[in-house]
């Protein structure tokens, strides 16, 4: 395979890997499977799992009950040759529930194994691996953090031998930050280079990374799997189809964000006004340390009353509005339905 090959399709036209419509063409796709079970493997070996060597893939939905389910993961799930569980999902922005999301997707998958007349020591381990462009935990700089079942005080897993939970976490802004600082090796590493096969297209941010590029250009050159999955994803950006999928996938993904920014950024600025307003207000008749302390408090109230109302009005529901300000959906609702009165 020539470099020119390699390069047949300009750097900026190739889809970003991290849009998950674009990650599951590429990585849940049946004629790429072994790309698929190379790219597992080099998660996986860090906590030791034994090598995957065939996998099959499930059409399995789990989830969906809140409006934003849709729109913003796309999961893939396979089976290994051993009888295991991989998901895997791409999570392209912090919704503040990814931990609790992790663990229900994670429940659903090992419970649903079981079918009627079957014993609980038939299931198999389940393992999610949580790929997230954001940093999830801000106390640590590892870039991929694992997760399993301890024992407290002596820090003990619980059933080493047939351990059934295990959760990865690759956050890919770490990484990145791991790469300009050149901390990373991709000739020796077989998950960095992948991770920068992911990372060096960000459409959000309309950057590509060429740097990144020219390394994995040379590794492609030695790395077989490496140089067909540069392959498939040159013929995945090509496909007219398959574009128009993916742009159409991308302006959604553009425009929740851009409406989530703006009802937080409205919000907070007329709270704010109107809490340093208030807070002057009664500053007068009880005093200014107390008005500051009740304009804060206020200003806070306020902030969140106008974050769901500009957020209403920019076609956030009410689940995603609960999220934002720590409201339960039904203090959502009520501040809503005093908006429309309102507004009559």
């Amino acid at each position: 395979m020539s470099k020119r090959a390699l390069r047949r399709m300009p750097l900026e036209k190739l889809m970003d890997l991290k849009i998950d419509y674009a990650f599951k063409q590429l990585f849940g796709s049946e004629k790429n499977k072994e790309i698929t079970v190379v790219f597992l493997n080099a998660i996986l070996q860090k906590t030791g799992r034994a090598t995957i060597r065939e996998i099959v893939f499930i059409d399995q939905e789990v989830g969906g009950q809140f409006v934003e389910d849709k729109q913003s993961r796309l999961d893939i799930v396979v089976r290994t040759q051993t009888g295991d569980f991989i998901n895997i999902e791409m999570q392209l922005s912090n919704q503040n529930d990814m931990v609790k999301r992790t663990l229900y997707y994670w429940s659903r998958l090992f419970s649903e194994q079981l079918r009627r007349g079957e014993m609980y020591q038939d299931l198999r381990p389940t393992i999610t691996i949580n790929i997230c462009d954001f940093t999830l935990f801000s106390q640590t700089d590892y870039y991929h953090s694992t997760y399993h079942l301890y024992e407290d005080t002596v820090l003990k897993r619980l059933h080493p031998e047939d351990d059934v939970l295990e959760f990865h976490f690759i956050e890919m802004k770490k990484f990145i930050q791991a790469w300009h600082e050149e901390t990373l090796d991709p000739w020796d590493d077989l998950l960095v280079r992948w991770l920068l096969l992911l990372g060096m297209v960000d459409a959000r941010k309309q950057r590509v990374y060429d740097e990144i590029y020219k390394e994995l250009e040379a590794l492609a050159m030695k790395d077989e799997r490496l140089m067909e999955a540069f392959e498939a994803w040159d013929e995945l950006s090509a496909t007219p189809e398959m574009r128009m999928a993916y742009t159409s996938r991308l302006k959604t993904i553009l425009d929740v964000e851009s409406k989530m920014r703006y009802a937080m950024t409205k919000g907070k600025e007329e709270g704010r006004a109107e809490g340093i307003k208030e807070g002057k207000e009664q500053g007068r008749k009880e005093g200014r340390a107390v008005g500051i302390k009740e304009g804060i408090e206020q200003g806070a109230i306020e902030t969140n009353k106008n974050i769901i109302f500009n957020g209403y009005r920019n076609g956030l529901d009410v689940a995603m509005l609960s999220m934002l300000t720590g409201y339960s959906e039904q203090e959502v609702e009520r501040i809503i339905e005093s908006f429309e009165k309102e507004t009559e």
